[in-house]
Protein backbone atom coordinates (compact mmCIF):
# COMPACT_ATOMS: atom_id res chain seq x y z
CA UNK A 1 0.00 0.00 0.00
CA UNK A 2 1.16 3.50 -0.81
CA UNK A 3 0.40 6.50 1.36
CA UNK A 4 1.02 10.20 0.87
CA UNK A 5 0.81 12.22 4.07
CA UNK A 6 0.88 16.00 4.10
CA UNK A 7 1.76 18.24 7.03
CA UNK A 8 2.50 21.87 7.74
CA UNK A 9 -0.78 23.58 7.02
CA UNK A 10 -2.43 26.06 9.33
CA UNK A 11 -3.62 29.60 9.85
CA UNK A 12 -1.30 32.44 8.87
CA UNK A 13 -1.67 36.18 8.44
CA UNK A 14 -1.36 37.80 5.01
CA UNK A 15 2.30 38.23 4.14
CA UNK A 16 3.29 35.27 6.28
CA UNK A 17 4.95 31.99 5.39
CA UNK A 18 4.26 28.28 5.70
CA UNK A 19 6.17 25.19 4.69
CA UNK A 20 4.27 22.11 3.60
CA UNK A 21 5.74 18.62 3.55
CA UNK A 22 4.51 15.42 1.95
CA UNK A 23 6.01 12.00 2.58
CA UNK A 24 5.30 9.05 0.31
CA UNK A 25 5.61 5.66 1.97
CA UNK A 26 4.87 2.03 1.25
CA UNK A 27 5.85 -0.37 -1.48
CA UNK A 28 7.40 2.24 -3.77
CA UNK A 29 9.83 1.27 -6.50
CA UNK A 30 10.22 4.63 -8.20
CA UNK A 31 8.68 8.10 -8.05
CA UNK A 32 8.52 10.28 -11.14
CA UNK A 33 6.83 13.66 -10.72
CA UNK A 34 5.71 14.99 -7.34
CA UNK A 35 3.52 18.01 -6.98
CA UNK A 36 1.14 20.17 -5.02
CA UNK A 37 -2.41 21.04 -5.99
CA UNK A 38 -4.98 23.12 -4.16
CA UNK A 39 -8.73 23.31 -4.01
CA UNK A 40 -10.69 26.20 -2.56
CA UNK A 41 -14.39 25.92 -1.68
CA UNK A 42 -16.52 26.06 -4.81
CA UNK A 43 -13.51 26.01 -7.12
CA UNK A 44 -11.81 23.40 -9.24
CA UNK A 45 -8.62 21.72 -8.13
CA UNK A 46 -5.63 23.51 -9.63
CA UNK A 47 -1.95 22.77 -10.00
CA UNK A 48 0.27 24.84 -7.72
CA UNK A 49 3.68 23.39 -8.59
CA UNK A 50 5.35 20.16 -9.59
CA UNK A 51 8.90 18.85 -9.70
CA UNK A 52 10.52 16.02 -11.59
CA UNK A 53 13.03 13.53 -10.27
CA UNK A 54 15.78 15.61 -11.84
CA UNK A 55 14.59 18.80 -10.20
CA UNK A 56 12.81 20.54 -13.07
CA UNK A 57 9.95 22.65 -11.73
CA UNK A 58 6.76 24.21 -12.98
CA UNK A 59 4.57 26.74 -11.16
CA UNK A 60 1.14 28.24 -11.53
CA UNK A 61 1.41 31.89 -12.57
CA UNK A 62 -0.39 32.96 -9.40
CA UNK A 63 2.39 31.62 -7.15
CA UNK A 64 5.52 32.31 -9.18
CA UNK A 65 8.08 34.21 -7.17
CA UNK A 66 6.34 33.42 -3.88
CA UNK A 67 6.29 29.61 -3.65
CA UNK A 68 9.18 27.19 -4.02
CA UNK A 69 8.85 23.45 -4.52
CA UNK A 70 11.67 21.06 -3.66
CA UNK A 71 12.10 17.36 -3.01
CA UNK A 72 14.34 14.91 -1.25
CA UNK A 73 14.43 11.80 -3.42
CA UNK A 74 16.13 9.72 -0.72
CA UNK A 75 13.25 10.45 1.66
CA UNK A 76 10.43 10.32 -0.93
CA UNK A 77 9.45 13.76 0.30
CA UNK A 78 8.30 16.90 -1.44
CA UNK A 79 8.14 20.35 0.13
CA UNK A 80 6.35 23.58 -0.68
CA UNK A 81 7.76 26.76 0.81
CA UNK A 82 5.06 29.43 0.65
CA UNK A 83 6.02 33.06 1.24
CA UNK A 84 4.10 36.32 0.96
CA UNK A 85 0.86 34.46 1.43
CA UNK A 86 -2.38 36.09 0.32
CA UNK A 87 -6.00 35.44 1.35
CA UNK A 88 -6.61 33.99 -2.12
CA UNK A 89 -4.07 31.25 -1.33
CA UNK A 90 -6.56 29.82 1.18
CA UNK A 91 -7.38 26.26 0.16
CA UNK A 92 -6.84 22.61 0.91
CA UNK A 93 -3.40 21.70 -0.43
CA UNK A 94 -3.00 18.19 -1.77
CA UNK A 95 0.13 16.26 -2.55
CA UNK A 96 0.37 14.18 -5.71
CA UNK A 97 2.94 11.66 -6.88
CA UNK A 98 3.33 9.62 -10.04
CA UNK A 99 4.96 6.41 -8.93
CA UNK A 100 5.33 2.72 -9.65
CA UNK A 101 5.01 0.14 -6.92
CA UNK A 102 7.16 -2.94 -6.54
CA UNK A 103 5.69 -5.67 -8.71
CA UNK A 104 3.97 -3.24 -11.02
CA UNK A 105 4.97 -2.19 -14.53
CA UNK A 106 3.20 1.15 -14.88
CA UNK A 107 3.14 4.49 -13.13
CA UNK A 108 0.00 5.55 -11.29
CA UNK A 109 -1.07 8.83 -9.73
CA UNK A 110 -1.52 8.90 -5.96
CA UNK A 111 -3.01 11.61 -3.76
CA UNK A 112 -2.72 12.64 -0.15
CA UNK A 113 -5.74 13.64 1.90
CA UNK A 114 -4.77 17.29 1.99
CA UNK A 115 -3.82 19.93 4.52
CA UNK A 116 -5.75 23.14 5.12
CA UNK A 117 -4.02 26.46 4.56
CA UNK A 118 -5.92 29.55 5.71
CA UNK A 119 -4.58 33.04 5.12
CA UNK A 120 -6.49 35.57 7.18
CA UNK A 121 -5.97 38.46 9.54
Amino acid sequence: QVQLVESGGGLVQPGGSLRLSCVASGSIFSIRTMGWYRQAPGKQRELVAHITTGGSTNYADSVKGRFTISRDNAKNTVYLQMNSLKPEDTAVYLCNADLVEFGSVSYRSYWGQGTQVTVSS
